[in-house]
């Protein structure tokens, strides 16, 4: 009789051969010598015949187990992923398109292949593997340690994509969760420990995965991790995490905060305590984190800020504290920062004046560009203490671009950013809960007419723009005298030193002149957060 072996029928011929006894010992060259034969002649010198006979050997456990075929086809897998690509004759396979020559669409093709084959040629391959099997065949290519951490990381990437439906966009479709839940925790089990092995964002997709099929804390921890060592490369999209099902917020502020921990941890100073004559020395290790990575984190949570505040059920304190997780990171610009808060007081207009002081505390408005100091200053969700701030932190820019001596901070701003609450005035008057108070149209109007001068006064050079200055100034005096609401700035009298006042005649323009007459070691900015 004929039989016929190939790749999908000679595992089941093996195990059948097996059971009936048919080994060496009751017949020289008997069916068990002639099928090992063939597949280690025949099948496992074929890589496509490896993969299919591995797949086979899943319908007849045990006992393709016991026999090793399983076995045998992992290692011839994992060496021939893990042979120089100079020796593989490959082919375009699955998602991988043509080139034009193999299409027929070249006619100067001469049937011979120039281009050079990648190193992930067997990605895809693998992907028709089942998730035992799979993970199998990885970790044996990986204690070859032949290949690089990036192609291992591509193809637990590929696998991801082709075995999760809807992982692409960052969520899991319909299906049977137990069986998703195994494939990402066997990719993340799988990812090399190196950093930059994945991209960040595949790791933000493995994370929202792992919270849909509800992996293990240790699971997500690890991937927490992950994302936090290469955050920079991460984008706003790629962060927004969906809350769980029964959460009231709309995403998972939490989990974000972890990851930013996570990012600042890398930074931390490590401290040894070294004793040198009866002495305690501190040695201390700079920080890894370069100030590229630091600027590019501080604008990826400011566009996440912006995104979350669009939420009505995201909460003041959650909205603050994460934007302060990355208050240390200098900024040259807050733009950002402001158009978070600008959209988070647009969506929350029921809050209190003193959450609403809370939240503006959070950017400094120096930092704030010519636009974004226009838009700030006809704002009418924002206290009036910002505005003034705004306003003369322009004056001192339009100073400072003049060739004068920037001017200190007056001491009526000062005790407004302080939240001093001296006032010559009766306490009914409350001055603080007015300058907590957002503006009015009337007086936004008065500050936008004022800026527009300031900006005029900026294009102006010479003796021109020193005439300019002085115009400003003077306009500004005016300005502030007449309205009622700004006189409060500089009544305040207190007593001796720190807390003395501004005399109540005093106004911003004429306490700049006075402060440009000061010696140089007074010309610097004091802050104001």
């Amino acid at each position: 009789m004929t039989v016929t072996l190939n790749a999908y029928n000679v595992v089941a011929a093996r195990c059948a051969a097996e059971y009936l006894g048919m080994h060496e010992s009751v017949e020289k060259g008997n069916f068990v010598y002639k099928i090992d034969v063939f597949i280690s002649s025949s099948i496992l010198r074929s890589w496509k015949d490896s993969i299919i006979v591995l797949q086979t050997t899943k319908s007849l456990l045990p006992m393709s187990e016991e026999l090793k075929v399983a076995s045998h086809c992992i290692e011839a897998i994992a060496t021939k992923a893990c042979v120089d690509v100079s020796k593989v004759d490959w082919s375009y396979t699955y998602n991988r398109k043509k080139l034009p020559e193999e299409n027929g669409n070249d006619p100067n093709w001469n049937g011979v292949r120039t281009r050079a084959v990648p190193k992930d040629w067997w990605v895809e391959d693998l992907c028709e593997l089942e998730i035992d099997f799979y993970k199998r065949c990885i970790m044996t290519i990986k204690t070859k340690a032949i290949l690089s951490n990036e192609v291992i990381g591509e193809a637990l990437k590929a696998y991801a994509y082709r075995r999760l439906s809807g992982f692409s966009k960052g969520m899991i479709q319909s299906g049977n969760v137990g069986k998703y839940r195994s494939i990402v925790d066997a990719v993340v089990w799988l990812l090399p420990a190196e950093k930059g092995s994945v991209s960040c964002s595949f790791l933000l997709k493995l994370l929202k995965a792992a919270i849909i099929v509800d992996s293990g804390d240790m699971v997500k921890a690890q991937l927490v991790r992950r994302i936090g060592q290469q955050l920079e490369e991460a984008s706003v999209n790629d962060i927004l995490i969906r809350a769980p099902e029964g959460e009231s917020t709309m995403y998972d502020v939490d989990m974000v905060h972890k990851i930013i921990e996570e990012f600042l941890m890398q930074d931390k100073n490590a401290e040894t305590d070294v004793p040198e004559e009866h002495e305690v020395v501190e040695i201390r290790r700079p920080g890894v984190l370069s100030d590229a990575s630091k600027l590019m984190v501080a604008k990826l949570m400011d566009g996440y800020l912006t995104e979350i505040a669009k939420d009505h059920n995201l909460h003041v304190a959650k909205f603050v504290d994460l934007a302060k997780l990355v208050s240390g990171i200098s900024r040259p610009t807050h733009d950002g920062l402001y158009r978070a808060i600008d959209m988070y007081l647009m969506e929350h207009q029921a809050i209190s004046k003193s959450e609403r002081k809370k939240i503006c505390k959070l950017m400094d408005c120096r930092k704030l560009s010519v636009d974004a100091c226009m838009h700030a200053v006809q704002n009418e969700r924002l206290p009036l203490r910002v505005v003034v701030q705004v306003l003369f932190f322009e004056q001192v820019r339009v100073a400072a671009a003049s060739g004068s001596s920037t001017p200190d901070l007056p001491r009526g701003l000062k005790d407004l950013n302080n939240g001093s609450r001296r006032s010559s005035r009766s306490a009914a008057t409350n001055p603080e809960e007015d300058w907590d108070a957002v503006a009015t149209a009337e007086e936004l109007k008065a500050l936008k007419g004022e800026l527009a001068a300031l900006r005029l006064s900026n294009g102006v050079g010479g003796s021109e723009r020193n005439g300019s200055d002085k115009a400003a100034i003077t306009k500004m005096k005016g300005l502030l005298k007449s309205k009622k609401i700004f006189a409060k700035l500089f009544t305040s009298k207190g007593g001796q030193g720190e807390n003395s006042g501004s005399d109540s005649s005093e106004s911003v323009g004429s306490a700049v002149l006075e402060e440009t007459k000061s010696t140089p070691s007074r010309n610097r900015r004091n802050s104001v957060s």
